[in-house]
């Protein structure tokens, strides 16, 4: 009796039904594995009843192409990277964006590979460490800034990727973006229609290109409208528990905003817990505008005038755009921005 590799009856090995490979499925449908791989990459020489019997056998499986060696005999990993932070986030943003990846994905060898981050740390570490272990085919980065340095190693590299963001410093790349422009001055607007003049933003860190793209739309409101800005010392990258103190002071201080617009959906909550600690009401006291990617915002506090990012279309969008680049489409073609879908009925 052998001891080493134990049967079950089925002639298959422990390890062949802990790992299902291409000899596990050629063994239980009767084929060659030459057949059974030809099939499973839907070659025209195969006919459809066969193709769909080896399908049905893998997927009851689980069976899983062995990377490593799609690797050695392509050269290709079949894996997009997505570089994600880890920083605190609430409402969603991540998951939709990873959900809207794996649309596109599911259609295709690829895979996504999540590349966790903070922004605190070196943004260039985990980009670099893609490119010296060659463990994706693709990379999708996001939290751009305008003459971004993990961009401009990409391209030297000719590694296919795309941005969720814009550079701006003459590097033509794929990318998807909001158009936070337009978002902030639609904001100041609808603030403004509700008698608002004295507005603060909670606007994006400095280093980012959506920074002032929003700074822009922000500004023209004003100068449209007459507003005034009330400066809020803080950011969407600041912890929220500060957030909340920071705006908390404000609220109750004689210098208060009747109008606050907030870039992130995870720092408004800190925002609307700011100003009901300082007995002021949203929607009375003073009149609150976010951006969200799931429809949260509104049922905490139906008062908050919302706009929707649709994150999950930025996924699709950006892993078109990876896997395009990869097929050898010019990167100018591969550029999209989305624009805010207002979900109050005012304004």
């Amino acid at each position: 009796m052998n001891q080493d590799k134990p049967g079950d009856g089925t002639g298959l090995t422990k390890e062949s039904r802990e790992r299902p490979t291409l000899k596990t499925i050629a063994f239980m449908t009767g084929l060659g594995i030459t057949t059974v791989s030809r099939a499973l990459k839907d070659a025209p020489d195969i006919g459809a009843d066969t193709k769909e019997r080896v399908r049905m056998v893998a997927r009851q499986l689980g069976y899983q192409p062995n990377r490593a060696g799609v690797r050695l005999r392509t050269g290709k990993t079949n894996v997009i990277a997505l570089v994600l932070s880890i920083d605190e986030e609430i409402m969603g943003f991540s998951s939709q964006m990873v959900f809207g990846i794996s649309e596109v994905l599911s259609g295709t060898p690829y895979h996504i590979v999540i590349t966790p981050h903070s922004h605190s740390k070196d943004p260039m570490q985990p980009v670099r460490y893609i490119l010296d272990t060659g463990s994706a085919d693709g990379v999708i980065i996001s939290r751009i800034e305008p003459d971004d340095a993990r961009v401009r190693l990409l391209m030297e590299q000719n590694v296919p990727f795309a941005t969720h963001g814009r550079t701006d410093a003459g590097m033509v790349h794929p990318y998807h973006d909001f158009d936070n422009e337009a978002f902030a001055r639609q904001a100041v607007a609808r603030l403004v229609a509700r008698g608002r003049r004295r507005l603060a933003l909670l606007q994006p860190p400095s280093k980012l290109t959506y920074y002032f793209h929003t700074r822009a739309g922000f500004v023209a409101g004003l100068r449209e409208s007459g507003a005034q800005e009330v400066p809020l010392p803080v950011n969407i990258d600041t912890p929220l528990a500060k957030i909340r103190d920071i705006v908390e002071a404000m609220m109750r201080s004689d210098d208060a905003p009747d109008g606050i617009v907030c870039s992130s959906g995870s720092a408004t909550i800190a925002v609307n817990a700011a100003i009901e600690a300082a007995g002021k009401r949203v929607g009375h006291d003073v009149d609150l505008v976010s951006k969200q990617s799931i429809p949260i915002l509104n049922w905490i506090r139906p008062e908050i005038i919302t706009a929707y990012e649709d994150v999950r279309l930025a996924g699709r969008e950006l892993a078109k755009a990876v896997i395009a680049r990869i097929d050898g489409v010019e990167p100018a073609l591969l550029q999209s921005i989305s624009q805010p879908v207002w979900q109050d009925k005012k304004g």
